[in-house]
């Protein structure tokens, strides 16, 4: 199981855009063959979906469970000790992007699919594990793609999350704030890889009181930008050294001024007349992940996840109040509703059990930010791989994974599967 996640994370799948054979790019097609043909030599029966998506499956029956996983990673970005692409193991983690997000994981269960299948027990239901491509995009048009073309499970989960169980998942709302270029004081920005990533690094240029041009660069830490808490946001610290520069060198920068009234260090919408939260799922968090000059515009790219009850709308008529008199608009890139399901459904009792049983854990069932595909079907929840007290390093650099987590995961998948056949 380890060789095979560690040549899995060998290929940097990033999802791009590609071509009509390989969709997502070259690497994201390497990473479904690579898993197919893993299945294929196991006994699954395979399909390729276009390079869309993939699937294995094993067991017969009419009813069909469902086992969410996503192949594509996010970029690797800076300051790894070891190599992102390499699966490198040290003191008992194995390193690499993707290890917990969400390539671990996807092994994890290929293999516990393999030793139910071993065991020669007659399976009265088919278990499908199903790979995605897009996943990290947020736009999860290889979801799409396999709705409209493959059967649908009755129910199941996304590996992809914190066990023991995630009943509800935040709405997730990807906005761009955009200023004119000639407006805005910057001759050049740039900072972030992606909107749901806290920002590492950030650089500038703008022009000085005597018509000099001046260089800001600024550092962060990385992390999920559904916890924005959880880093150190690299565009926050760049728009802060301007203001502070502005007052010492007289120039200007009315972006950073915008940018520094209304978003700042608040990662819960203070600023912005956006402070949202409800019982069942908590604060509203915003992510300003990406910033990038794009024609003749400054665009931030902001990640929003809000509380369940909460609407669209309003966060969008609220964030257009604040950012309007700043000459800033403001459009929408991505949209998911939130999710929300009871947590005595069938299925979700079955997942409890079992991780209780194998781990002697009372930790009870719980909301999060982030957005897993248990958005993308009906039926679907999100469950594990990530143990109660362990590190999340999702989205950041060093991404590992405990060897013993590894395992103990892929057991309790088993045993996961097993119960819900019965059910």
């Amino acid at each position: 199981m380890i060789e095979k996640l560690q040549e899995l994370i060998a290929i940097p799948s990033i999802s791009e855009k590609g071509d009509d054979h390989a969709p997502y790019g070259a690497e994201t097609e390497k990473a479904l063959e690579y898993v197919l043909n893993l299945c294929r030599d196991f006994g699954f029966r395979t399909k390729n979906c276009e390079n869309q998506a993939g699937y294995a499956e094993i067991g017969s029956g009419d009813e069909m469970i469902g086992i969410l996983c996503h192949l594509d990673v996010v970029p690797a970005g800076n300051g790894w000790t070891y190599p992102p692409f390499a699966g490198e193991i040290h003191d008992g983690r194995l390193y690499g992007r993707g290890a917990v997000d969400d390539k671990g994981p996807a092994i994890a269960c290929i293999f516990a699919m393999k030793e139910l299948l071993d065991m020669g027990i007659p399976l009265k239901k088919r278990i499908r594990i199903i790979f995605g491509q897009s996943e990290e995009t947020g736009d999860w048009t290889d979801m799409e793609y396999y709705k409209q073309h493959e059967e649908l499970p009755s129910y199941g989960f996304t590996p992809d999350a914190d066990f023991p169980v995630i009943y509800g998942e935040k709405g997730i709302l990807q906005i761009t704030l955009s200023m004119e270029q000639q407006k805005s004081g910057f001759l050049s920005v740039s900072g972030g890889n992606a909107p749901n990533v806290v920002a590492d690094q950030a650089s500038c240029t703008v022009l000085g009181a005597e018509g000099e041009k001046l260089q800001f660069q600024a550092n962060g830490k990385a992390a999920h930008g559904s916890t924005p808490e959880e880093g150190e946001n690299a565009i926050s610290n760049l728009m802060d050294l301007l203001l502070k520069e502005m007052e010492e060198r007289h120039f200007k920068c009315p972006f950073a001024e915008f940018y520094m009234d209304k978003i700042g260090y608040a990662l819960h919408g203070e600023r912005i007349n956006c402070e949202l939260s409800d019982e069942a799922s908590g604060k509203i968090t915003f992510n300003a992940g990406m910033i990038r000059i794009k024609e003749s515009s400054v665009e931030l790219s902001v990640d929003i996840r809000y509380p369940v009850t909460c609407k669209e709308e309003e966060i969008i008529l609220r964030i257009k109040q604040q950012a309007e008199p700043y000459g800033v608009k403001v459009s929408v890139c991505e949209s998911m509703a939130p999710v929300y399901l009871d947590k005595n459904t069938p299925v979700i009792r079955a997942l409890m059990e079992v991780y209780h049983e194998e781990t002697g854990d009372d930790t009870p069932a719980m909301t999060m930010g982030g957005g897993t595909y248990a958005r993308a079907m009906e039926g679907i929840v999100a469950f594990g791989p990530l143990f109660p007290g362990r590190e999340c390093t999702e989205h950041q650099k060093d991404e590992y994974i405990l060897l013993e987590d590894l395992e103990k995961a892929k057991e309790i998948y088993k045993k996961a599967l097993w119960r819900l056949v019965e059910l």
